[in-house]
C-alpha cells in the first residue's frame, strides 16, 4: 500500500505526533501482574477519575489493548478496545479494587466469562551494564515501554558493505522495522557511537509501531525502510522511510532521515551542513527558532535559483492548467525541505500536498559538494571534493 515512500520532513512530524499521543494520554501508573494466568503490564492514568485512560499487552504477544473508564471509592471499571468506527459492539470490560500496591478482580468477556486480574506495581529490571542509552533512559523516561522491549529481541539479516563499511542488518519481527549496524571501519570508540545512535532509532520505531498499532486497532498498517546513503570518517547518513495508517483520516508516507556526527553522536540540521548568508552565521550547531526561520527564507530562493541552473529541464514550470505536472519553483515546496547526505552531494527533498504526492522524493534534487562547500555550515565537516 506504502510503495515510493518519499522525503517529507512534515508528514514524518505528523506521524511522530500520532503515536506519541499514546504515551501522553495513557501515561501513569505502571503495573504487571497476571490476567488468568498470563503475565500482563498494564499502565493507568488516574488524574481524572471520570476519564480513567489506560491500555495494557500481553507479556507473550506485546500489542496494546485500549481501557477507559472511571474510577469511583476505589472501584475501576474499565472498557477493553474501541468502538472505533460507528460499532456498538459488545466489549469486555475490567473490575478493579484498589489495594496497597495494586488492584485486584476480574476481566469479564462480552460472553460472561470471567477470569481473575491480580496487579502490583511494577519493579523494573536494572538495564544492562552495556544498554543501549535508548534503552537505559526508558526506566524513567517510559517505563511501560521499558517492560515491553524486555521481551523483544532483533534478529540479524544480510551482511554488506557499503563506502568500505561493513554493515550488519537487523529487524524486530514483530514490527519488521529495521536498521543495520556498523561493524568495521571505524575506531572502536566511534563504532560504539555509531551504534548506539542506529540501534536505538530501531528500537524508537519499533516503539512507534505499536503506538500505530494502538490507535488503529486491527486496520493499522506500518511499513518502515532504510536505505545507508552516506558513511565517512564524520558523517553517517541514512534515509528512513515510513508508511502508516493509524486510524486517522488517511493513510500517509514519508521520511524521516537519520544524519549525525560521528565523533559526537549529535543528530544533524541542515544549518550544521549548509549556510547561506554569512552575516549572521552561528558560531554553534544550536541556533533559535528566530535564526532558523530567517535562514529558511534565504535558503529556499537560493536553493530555487541552484536548482534551476543544475536542472533546467526538471525546474522548468508546468504549462498552466497541467495538474500532473510539478511546480518545483513553487517556494512553499521547499520551505521544509528533508535532506540527507549522499556521494555526490546533498540532497534536498521537496514537500507537495496530498493531491500531488506523485510529486513528492525526486532523485535529482543533489546539490554537488563543490557547492556546498562554499557554504559551510556551523559544524567542520570533512565532505568529498564533489
Amino acid at each position: 500500500m506504502f510503495k515510493g515512500l518519499s522525503c517529507l520532513i512534515p508528514c514524518a512530524a505528523l506521524f511522530l505526533m500520532v503515536v506519541s499521543t499514546a504515551h501522553a494520554e495513557f501515561g501513569g501508573q505502571v503495573f504487571t501482574g497476571t490476567l488468568g494466568k498470563m503475565p500482563i503490564v498494564l499502565e493507568l492514568n488516574t488524574r481524572d477519575a471520570s476519564e480513567v485512560s489506560g491500555r495494557y499487552f500481553y507479556e507473550k504477544f506485546h500489542r496494546d489493548l485500549e481501557l477507559s473508564g472511571t474510577l469511583q471509592a476505589k472501584t475501576l471499571t474499565l472498557n477493553e478496545g474501541n468502538n472505533r468506527y460507528g460499532e456498538d459492539k459488545p466489549l469486555p470490560t475490567l473490575k478493579l479494587k484498589q489495594t496497597a500496591n495494586g488492584w485486584q478482580g476480574e476481566w469479564k468477556s462480552p460472553k460472561g466469562k470471567t477470569l481473575p486480574v491480580q496487579l502490583t506495581e511494577a519493579k523494573l529490571p536494572t538495564p544492562a551494564a552495556d544498554a543501549l542509552p535508548f534503552i537505559a533512559a526508558l526506566p524513567k523516561s517510559d517505563p511501560y515501554e521499558y517492560l515491553r522491549l524486555q521481551g523483544l529481541k532483533l534478529k540479524p539479516g544480510k551482511k554488506e558493505t557499503f563506502m568500505g563499511y561493513g554493515l550488519q542488518w537487523w529487524s524486530e519481527p514483530e514490527s519488521k522495522v529495521s536498521l543495520f549496524s556498523v561493524e568495521s571501519g571505524y575506531a572502536k570508540a566511534d563504532l560504539d557511537r555509531v551504534n548506539q545512535q542506529l540501534l536505538g532509532r530501531l528500537w524508537s520505531e519499533a516503539i512507534d509501531y505499536y503506538g500505530c498499532q494502538l490507535r488503529g486497532g486491527e486496520n493499522a498498517e506500518f511499513e518502515q525502510g532504510a536505505t545507508p546513503t552516506f558513511l565517512t570518517p564524520d558523517v553517517v547518513s541514512v534515509s528512513i522511510s515510513i508508511g502508516y495508517d493509524c486510524g486517522g483520516a488517511h493513510p500517509d508516507f514519508g521520511d524521516s532521515p537519520l544524519n549525525f556526527d560521528v565523533h559526537t553522536g549529535q543528530v544533524l540540521s541542515l544549518t550544521d551542513v549548509l549556510w547561506i548568508g554569512g552575516a549572521d552565521k552561528p558560531a554553534t550547531a544550536t541556533i533559535s527558532d528566530a535564526q532558523a526561520s530567517a535562514q529558511r527564507d534565504v535558503l529556499v530562493p537560493w536553493l530555487i535559483q541552484q536548482f534551476t541552473a543544475l536542472y533546467p529541464d526538471e525546474m522548468k514550470k508546468p504549462v498552466e492548467g497541467d495538474e500532473d505536472n510539478c511546480d518545483f519553483t513553487d517556494e512553499s515546496v521547499w520551505g521544509y525541505s528533508n535532506w540527507h547526505l549522499t556521494a555526490k552531494g546533498l540532497y534536498l527533498g521537496p514537500y507537495f500536498a496530498r493531491a500531488q504526492r506523485n510529486c513528492d522524493g525526486p532523485e535529482w534534487p543533489v546539490l554537488p559538494y563543490s557547492l556546498v562547500k562554499q557554504h559551510p555550515g556551523a559544524l567542520k565537516l570533512q565532505l568529498p571534493k564533489g
